[in-house]
């Protein structure tokens, strides 16, 4: 059923509950003004119930718009050309038949997060790190996020604490996180109470040698700047284990969208399902299920985004691991 479908079947619900209930009870219970119902009722006599379809409302006319393969191509040179601005990128792009002023050039690179040298030689750099694996400062720090590029499993993995609910007679359960950014392979740990950075701590072993197990070598993870990542025990313990501690600015959940795509996808397709099916009344009757689940998600679950395109994590783990040693 699509959006306008749905807004046509309760509109017509509430002319359909005003036969009922009366006028003011069915706007009160629909949340709308008497005008508004009035306007339907006018709408459906005159031309039928299929009026209250929302109208459809065409794309405005912009004449002087400029064509999708002009900014195509002003972005491709200046990508190309990070260290020319716009008037400098003027004479490359006549040559391409582009030509448009510096200002006019200006504005797309604005409206594209690539105005200043840096953005653009940070993109550059991320696309370079994308296609060849090669991972340098500018990339981590560029346009797209720097979770978003690793070059073997364990180089980068981020970290981050999920709330899972209160079961009565457990108590506040937490689930912490761990996904590798080159694989995408998972970790995951249920936690009661306070999610502390002891606790964090502790998950940090666990996440190295879970890594350790499939052939990887932890050398660096990506937090957010939660209290459990700051604290004294978690960062004593990355000394322990010399690992580079990343943190993502603050109000910025999209530079670790990795471990934040992860816990949507296990919220979606584990966490609501398990709780519509069976009652849980202990933490180990969660945990064993959700360690099978993460297992599956590892070994067999193909995930179809860009990155990944129909692999597995164990698949990405094992042409990694191979391409390593090569």
């Amino acid at each position: 059923m699509t959006p306008d479908q749905i807004i046509h079947a309760r509109r017509s619900a509430v002319l359909d509950h005003a036969a009922k209930v009366g006028v003011s009870a069915a706007c009160a219970a629909a949340g709308i003004s008497r005008t508004t119902y009035y306007r339907w009722v006018g709408r459906a006599q005159r031309y039928g119930l299929a009026a209250l379809l929302p109208k459809q409302r065409r794309r405005p006319a912009q004449p002087n718009a400029m064509p999708a393969q002009e900014v195509s191509t002003i972005l491709a040179e200046a990508v190309a050309r990070p260290t020319l601005g716009a008037r400098q990128l003027l004479d490359h792009l006549a040559a391409r038949g582009v030509h448009r002023s510096a200002s006019g050039v200006q504005k797309v690179l604005r409206h594209h997060r690539l105005a200043t040298r840096r953005q653009r030689v940070a993109a550059l750099a991320s696309i370079t790190a994308a296609e060849s694996g090669l991972l340098t400062d500018a990339a981590q720090d560029g346009p797209y996020g720097f979770c978003l590029a690793a070059t073997g499993p364990g180089q980068l993995v981020c970290l981050d604490t999920f709330y899972v609910g209160k079961l009565k007679g457990v108590g506040a359960v937490y689930q912490l996180t761990a996904v590798d950014v080159a694989t995408r392979w998972a970790v995951v740990r249920l936690v009661v109470g306070d999610k502390s950075a002891a606790v964090a701590a502790r998950f940090l072993t666990q996440v190295r040698a879970a890594l350790r197990a499939v052939g990887a070598e932890l050398s660096g993870v990506l937090t957010d700047n939660g209290p459990e990542f700051t604290g004294r025990a978690f960062t004593s313990r990355l000394a322990e284990l010399g690992l580079i501690h990343h943190r993502i600015p603050a109000r910025s959940p999209n530079h670790n969208a990795v471990v934040e795509r992860f816990q949507g996808t296990v919220l979606a397709e584990f966490y609501r399902p398990h709780f519509h099916r069976v009652r849980v009344d202990t933490l180990a009757e969660l945990d064993a299920p959700l360690q099978a689940w993460t297992a599956d998600y590892n070994r067999r679950r193909r995930n179809r985004g860009d990155y990944m395109r129909g692999r597995t994590p164990g698949e990405m783990m094992r042409t990694l691991n191979v391409r390593k040693t090569a």
